[in-house]
């Protein structure tokens, strides 16, 4: 093996040495490089070790063949490969032989600011832990756009956060993360922030937004936006007794051609808003043998003429349906079949009627009176903060902390995603693009952490 260069007090720049290595082909660098699209790129990514930092400049990196990545970052000494400030790095696989970028056996590695597009997945994982994207943008792939989901991996502490993904085909979904019948898992991972839309194209035969299978446990979807999906924006399974329930919390979903949310079993569902799905807003299905259980479904805002605001096929286990605002048209505001009296309703308003369970919902709501401007179209703009009805009715024990906006509910007992305001206007108002409020960053996302949250 060459040596590695030497590192001093007083530093070549890192262009130079950068230029150095390609053109001598060593095996060594200073911690941090900065290339451009004119310099052998898969090598200098290929080649980088602990503590590593590769700065891209703006411009297409072309890609025509497999290209792996096999790297070993330290906690203390992550690998970054990151975009330069202001500038956009483009890696562009052509055609769609292959996945753009594969990651294997890899650890602590940090991507940061990087648009990927082309080929058939984008961003495949494999056999790897203690991953960061961020800032990134995945776009017009054959497949999914991001996966991890080989089988016999064990990925642990992934993090996506504030990533673009749209236009993908095929099976399509923005994230699969996990393999089908527990045969690969994700556990404590987090999916926050990201945005998420246009999975609907001609050759779209599935389009999850997020999609965590069977066996994956202790993961957090939260506050990210999706829409014009063509399946659940949010779809998970159940852990398999492996681990912690899944918390899904402060998502908004519109506009999907299937269920708006489909969550099977073991997880919290709170906080988020569903608008205008083709079928229910929310759902949860025997999934690869698992009957749905293990649910806590509160505080969340469901607006759906499509079918049922909520609809539970096959109970198995205990749910809990509490403090919900479901309006659900002509149809059911909760529908459940299977041992339904293991499903238990609190304090939920609305309108619709209830199949396989009664009390704990007041039908009386009326879209048009208890929002501030809010339809059954599913599109926004909509503003569904509660008017005058909503508040003052929600059951405390099972009331979060906060909102969908980050903003704590205190003694306020609102039933629905947000708490009232004094005047009618959201921290953030539903639309296309970035959830962005100043609450939601308090977790550290921006460092790529994983926030502690009551299970």
């Amino acid at each position: 093996m060459k040596p590695r260069l030497p590192k001093s007090s007083t530093r070549t720049p890192p262009a130079l040495i950068a230029i150095a290595v390609l053109a001598l082909g060593l095996d060594a660098r200073a911690a941090d490089i900065e290339i451009g699209p004119g310099d052998n790129f898969r090598t200098a990514m290929q080649t980088l070790v602990a503590g590593d930092t590769l700065t891209l400049r703006g411009g297409t990196y072309p890609l025509t063949s497999y290209f792996n990545l096999e790297l070993a970052g330290t906690a203390a000494q992550p690998i970054t490969i990151r975009a330069k400030t202001g500038e956009q790095p483009h890696l562009q696989y052509i055609g769609a032989g292959q996945n753009i970028v594969n990651v294997s056996n890899t650890t602590f590695l940090v991507l940061d600011g990087i648009e990927f597009s082309g080929g058939s997945r984008g961003l495949r994982f494999t056999n790897a832990s203690d991953i960061t994207v961020r800032n990134c943008h995945v776009h017009d792939t054959a497949a999914n756009a991001i996966a991890a989901n080989d089988d016999g991996s064990d990925y642990a502490r992934l993090t996506f956060v504030h990533n673009e993904i749209d236009h993908t085909s095929d099976t399509a979904e923005g994230f699969y993360l996990g393999c089908n019948d527990d045969t690969c898992r994700v556990h404590d991972s987090l999916v926050a922030n990201n945005y998420i839309h246009d999975l609907t194209g001609a050759g779209v035969t599935q389009g999850d937004g997020i999609e965590i299978k069977l066996g994956s446990y202790a993961n957090i979807v939260r506050d990210n936006v999706i829409h014009d999906i063509a399946y659940p924006g949010i779809t998970l399974y159940g852990v398999n007794g492996r681990g912690a329930r899944n918390l899904i919390e402060r998502n908004v979903v519109w506009h999907s051609g299937d269920n708006g949310m489909q969550v099977d079993s073991d997880a919290i569902v709170r906080n988020n808003i569903v608008l205008g799905a083709a079928g229910a807003g929310f759902a949860a299905n025997v999934q690869q043998g698992v009957s749905p259980g293990n649910l806590e479904i509160v505080n969340n805002t469901i607006i759906n003429a499509g079918v049922d605001a909520i609809h539970l096929s096959g109970v198995g286990g205990a749910i809990t349906i509490a403090n919900n605002a479901l309006y659900a048209s002509a149809h059911n505001a909760v529908f459940a079949s299977g041992a339904s009296a293991l499903v238990t309703l609190s304090h939920n308003v609305g309108s619709g009627t209830l199949s396989g369970v009664s009390a704990g919902f007041d039908a009386t709501g009326e879209v048009a009176t208890d929002f501030v401007a809010a339809s059954y179209s599913g599109v926004p703009p909509q503003n569904v903060l509660p008017r005058l009805r909503l508040p003052g009715s929600a059951d405390v024990t099972w009331l979060p902390a906060d909102d969908f906006d980050g903003v704590p509910r205190g003694a306020s007992l609102d039933v629905g995603a947000y708490r009232a305001r004094a005047s009618d206007l959201p921290d953030w108002t539903l639309q296309a693009g970035f959830k962005q409020l100043q609450a939601i960053f308090a977790d550290g996302f921006e460092a790529g952490t994983l926030p502690t949250v009551d299970r």
